[in-house]
């Protein structure tokens, strides 16, 4: 005699799925073709198939906990050959969307984060702030829009000729670096918290036995085989194009590439100036000038044109602008009927392009000498970094960090192979 299984959907759950991305799933009648033609999914118990059964019963508990959504990398060949239209990528978006909303603390956050109402009041927390430090500094100095000039080691604000240096409207010393480093620890909580919930959830996946493997590997040696080969190398954005991808879909890899050896470029940067500015005051405090002076030297900005680290922050400009032209193309030229855009890609477009923008407005406005636009502009710069960095564990660009995570899990477990056995 059989054992009677009860299944109890959660249609709540169903229906948050659905305004999340997930709209199209009821049309899907199971026929399978989405996990055979992935170019990433396992053949052992593939995706996306049941990830579908699972949401149309509104199975929570197996979907919130289901590793196969981060090894997707939403290259849309299951939803382009789906008999029905069900886009089964967008639903794997969709769960990932919910992860973000739900794997960090402060829930609060994710809500705000996944509707275009929740951006004003989380768009208010740095817009007040800098602005309230704007209207001091203005009070201080006299003027909304000073000039400065650069005397013993300090910004002077000057009454006529002088420069626009955003150091002195905003010292790095007081309004910029501790905020900063506040923000950066904040988001590091964020990270943590999610991390350790993810791999919580994902005690319970079942492990793969590989033949010919001694022994499981160390989660370390799985997260630097997944940064050498899925993040340097994006060996599993490669893989999900095949003869018949598009020309889109091939540079989609490509600009998202780019991007990220951008943001690299720029991460560099922000660290020289920083252990610059910061490694120099501790020298000199230290006593020792004259290694204090020359450590920072090398951090003091605005730095002239030739400098090497204003070249390095050229080409990481360049970088993240090619990228960035190269996925919002793709991405405005979607198929709607088989492949969707949600709050969550347009937001974190949207976001990247408003922080390479204004970076590059600000300074080209700073050279020349339109103190109009040049403050303004890069008090939207600001703006726009700290929501960045702040709200980052609720965000699509969260990936970065539970994706890499999920991926190096997946390698000690043997859902997926090492990058060097692929």
């Amino acid at each position: 005699m059989s054992n009677t299984v009860k299944v109890q959907p959660d249609l709540k759950f169903v229906k948050e799925l659905q305004a999340v991305g997930g709209d199209s799933l009821k049309k899907c009648y199971q026929c399978a073709t989405c996990s055979v033609v992935c170019p990433l999914s396992p053949d052992d118990n593939p995706y996306p198939r049941k990830e579908m059964v699972w949401a149309q019963w509104g199975l929570k508990d197996r979907l919130v906990n289901d590793i196969d959504i981060w090894l997707c990398h939403n290259c849309g060949t299951c939803s382009d050959l789906c008999p029905r239209g069900a886009k089964p990528g967008d639903l794997l978006s969709a769960l990932r969307n919910m992860a973000y909303r739900n794997l960090a603390p402060l829930p609060i956050i994710g809500k705000l984060m996944s509707s275009s109402s929740g951006m004003l009041p989380l768009a208010l927390v740095p817009g007040i702030l800098y602005a309230i430090i704007w209207v001091l500094q203005a009070t201080r100095l006299g003027s909304f829009l000073p000039r400065f000039e650069f005397v013993e080691h300090h910004w002077v604000a000057v009454k006529e000729g002088g420069q626009i240096a955003f150091g002195g409207l905003f010292p790095g010393d007081y309004t910029i670096d501790p905020i900063f480093m506040i923000v950066f620890l904040f988001m590091v909580w964020g990270f943590y918290a999610g991390v350790r919930n993810m791999l919580k959830a994902f005690d319970g996946q079942p492990k793969t036995f590989i033949v010919g493997r001694k022994e499981e590997p160390c989660f370390c040696s799985c997260l630097i085989d997944t940064v050498k080969y899925e993040i340097l190398q994006h060996t599993q954005f490669n893989d999900c194009n095949d003869d018949h991808s598009d020309e889109l879909d091939v540079k989609r890899a490509g600009g998202h590439k780019m991007l990220m050896f951008g943001f690299i470029c720029l991460m560099v940067v922000t660290g020289v100036v920083a252990t610059g500015h910061w490694g120099g005051w501790l020298l000199n405090t230290l006593g020792i000038h004259g290694l204090g002076g020359i450590v920072a030297a090398i951090g003091h900005t605005p730095m002239p044109l030739y400098h090497p680290i204003k070249l390095l922050a050229f080409v990481g400009a360049g970088l993240g602008v090619y990228g960035l032209i190269a996925l919002t193309k793709r991405r405005v030229n979607l198929d709607q009927a088989k492949q969707s855009s949600s709050w969550y890609d347009w937001y974190l477009i949207t976001l990247v392009w408003t922080i390479f923008l204004t970076g590059l407005g600000a300074f080209v406005f700073r050279i020349l000498g339109l103190a109009l636009l040049a403050y303004p502009v890069y008090y939207v710069h600001l703006i726009a970094v700290f929501m960045m960095l702040a709200y980052l564990p609720w965000s699509k660009l969260g990936h970065l960090v539970y994706r890499t995570v999920a991926l190096s899990y997946a390698k000690k477990i043997g859902r997926i192979p090492m990058g060097a056995d692929k």
